[in-house]
C-alpha cells in the first residue's frame, strides 16, 4: 500500500480566508452553503466549490479524502482544496463549515 506524505501545516498563503462568526449559530449546513455561496460569488464572481467540511455531521467532501491523513494534522479537504487551486476560503463558526472556492 502506497504512503502518503504527511505535513503538519497546511500552506494557505495563496488563499483569501473568510471567517464568519454570525450573531445566531446557523441552522444546518444548507444555510452554511448559502451564505458561503454568496460570499464566494461577491468576491470572486463566477466559482466552483471544490470542498467542504461539515463539522455537524463530521461529513466531507470529496469523500474519503481524509482516508490518507489519518496519521495527519491536515484534513484531506484542506488538502484537496488547496492542491486543486482553491483561492477562496470561507470559514463559518470557527471551522463548523468550512469551504474551499476556486475562480473560473
Amino acid at each position: 500500500m502506497e504512503k502518503c506524505d504527511i505535513r503538519n501545516t497546511a500552506d494557505e498563503s495563496g488563499i483569501q480566508i473568510i471567517a464568519i462568526e454570525p450573531e445566531s449559530a446557523l441552522d444546518d449546513y444548507r444555510q452554511a452553503m448559502g451564505i458561503a455561496d454568496q460570499i464566494a460569488k461577491d468576491t470572486i464572481g463566477e466559482f466552483m466549490l471544490l470542498s467542504w467540511y461539515d463539522r455537524d455531521r463530521d461529513f466531507e467532501s470529496p469523500q474519503h479524502s481524509s482516508e490518507c491523513h489519518a496519521d495527519s494534522a491536515i484534513p484531506g479537504y484542506v488538502d484537496y482544496g488547496i492542491n486543486h487551486g482553491a483561492e477562496l476560503k470561507v470559514d463559518i463558526e470557527h471551522g463548523r463549515f468550512v469551504f474551499y472556492y476556486l475562480p473560473l
